[in-house]
């Protein structure tokens, strides 16, 4: 270890503006176990428990896995864990290293590694932020049974690749050591994000019990389901991808390397559910909301800040805006947005104390915020797995309540056009889907706009077995016919945008 890197050496001497952890580090103990340990974590999950561990509550430290990647372990493994979270906004930034993170693990790498820290006593919470497409879920949002990791996991209990094998090992184990089960948290953005990832764990473990045979392990999915805590949460925090030119700018005010920095704004929520038997941190005291149900603030959240990030995304794409801030400085765009949230909030429900006035005018200020350079390509990424919740939710309960709406489907048609630009006025690969092989496939026959949209709907699921299946897709099919006609001038027009 070199002072040129930093580490819990050259931290003691970092410049004055610049806020170490103010604890000792050497005195924490792990107990919490954090799947998916990427940018969004350590600016979010990580950063409140660095601020328990501050204020004494050194029982709570995080074993980081990734579970494909060994980039994050790479990065920050010669720098004992510590990062720095750098907050900008359009008035400048602040510097913190952050040290919760006491311990990185590669899950392809060393499985029993970690299923051995899933499975230490100390260890009484499981975080995950894996995204929503690592919980392999099939167009209907059950389990998807024939994916190649879960068949591997069924068959390969003790090497698992998936958050459902590592789980419900541990799970298994702890039962049988008489270990009280961990209690798991998730923080994706999945609509009842605990509840789901119940549903998606027991059907896992009921597929494994249904192979164990005589194995001694066999019943783990009774344990799940009655046993095992499963609070739901919603996070949000904007943390854009951190590029070569932060790294450097980072490193040059701290005056040595840091390899993997993480960029963020001021605003930061998290709102859990208080269902922890075996014990949590104190995370009301630094700003956590906690509460009985999650549920209104979620939808909240997915539909007027997920939900309007998307349309950012596409729209934005579509105009040649890089950035989120750029995208949101658009007249068009800015229109736009406004309407989408005026007809996303009455699916809002008005008896849960939602202040979406308030909430809109901090999105507005945020999505204005040039300093992070949020890119519009990133947040594109995944969109048949990201628009259920964010758009399609809302579309069919004002299809149900019988209000009118044109701005949420015009969103959808701009993901499938932004996808068909991809390698024409858009780059090859400038963004991502998990579906990308049979949309390229399918967006290449250039089929009319009402059999694309009907085929994108068959592919992805969307409004599966919904009544007003069919009104979706010709609202959606219009506005693509406008996109193809005369991109997005034509489809604002026909919403009265100019």
């Amino acid at each position: 270890m070199t002072d040129h890197r930093l580490s819990n050496r050259s931290a003691q001497a970092l410049p004055a503006g610049v806020a170490a952890p103010r604890y000792d580090r050497a005195s924490v103990t792990p107990g919490i176990v954090h799947l998916g340990v990427g940018a969004f974590h350590r600016a979010h999950q990580a950063a409140y428990v660095d601020e328990c561990l501050a204020a004494g509550e050194t029982g709570w430290g995080i074993t980081g896995v990734s579970l494909r990647s060994a980039d994050t372990r790479d990065a920050l493994a010669p720098q004992d864990g510590l990062y720095t979270l750098a907050v900008r906004d359009s008035g400048g930034e602040t510097l913190d290293v952050v040290g919760a993170i006491g311990r990185l693990l590669v899950a392809p790498e060393d499985p029993a590694a970690v299923l051995a820290a899933l499975t230490d006593p100390r260890t009484r919470i499981v975080t995950l932020t894996i995204t929503e497409k690592a919980y392999l879920r099939a167009a209907g949002g059950g389990l998807d049974a024939t994916h190649p990791d879960i068949v591997h996991d069924l068959a390969n209990p003790q090497r698992p690749k998936t958050a459902h094998g590592f789980l419900t090992e541990a799970l298994a184990r702890r039962l049988a050591a008489g270990t009280p089960p961990f209690t798991v948290l998730c923080c994706d953005n999945l609509p009842a994000n605990g509840a789901t990832l119940h549903r998606l764990l027991i059907e896992f473990a009921t597929l494994r019990d249904a192979g164990a045979g005589s194995r001694d392990d066999a019943a783990i999915a009774g344990h799940i389901a009655g046993q095992v805590a499963f609070p739901s949460s919603m996070v949000d925090r904007i943390v854009p991808a951190t590029t070569d030119a932060d790294r450097a700018r980072i490193s040059g005010e701290l005056g040595v390397e840091d390899a993997w920095p993480v960029m963020t704004e001021p605003f930061r929520q998290w709102v859990i559910e208080d269902n922890f038997p075996t014990g949590r941190p104190a995370w009301e005291k630094f700003g956590v909301t906690m509460v009985g149900d999650v549920a209104p603030f979620e939808d909240m959240k997915l539909r007027l800040l997920n939900g309007a990030h998307s349309a950012i995304a596409y729209l934005g794409l579509l105009r040649n805006h890089a950035t989120v801030d750029r995208a949101f400085a658009d007249p068009a765009i800015r229109q736009f947005v406004d309407a989408l949230w005026a007809e996303a909030i009455p699916t809002l429900p008005d008896d849960a104390g939602l202040d979406t006035s308030a909430y809109t005018a901090e999105l507005t200020e945020r999505f204005s915020n040039t300093a992070l350079a949020h890119r519009t390509a990133q947040i594109a990424n995944d969109g048949s797995q990201k628009l259920p919740q964010r758009i399609i939710a809302s579309a069919i309960e004002s299809l149900e309540a019988g209000t009118e709406f044109v701005h949420l489907t015009l969103v959808v048609a701009a993901w499938i056009a932004a996808c068909a630009a991809r390698g024409k006025t858009l780059p090859e690969g400038h963004f991502t889907d998990p579906l990308d092989t049979s949309l390229t496939a399918l967006l290449s026959q250039q089929l009319p706009a009402n059999e694309t949209v009907t085929a994108v709907f068959d592919l992805t699921g969307f409004a599966r077995d919904h009544a007003e299946r069919l009104t979706l897709i010709e609202l959606v099919a219009v506005h693509l016919v406008h996109l193809r006609r005369d991109g997005t001038t034509l489809a604002f027009a026909a919403l009265g945008i100019e």
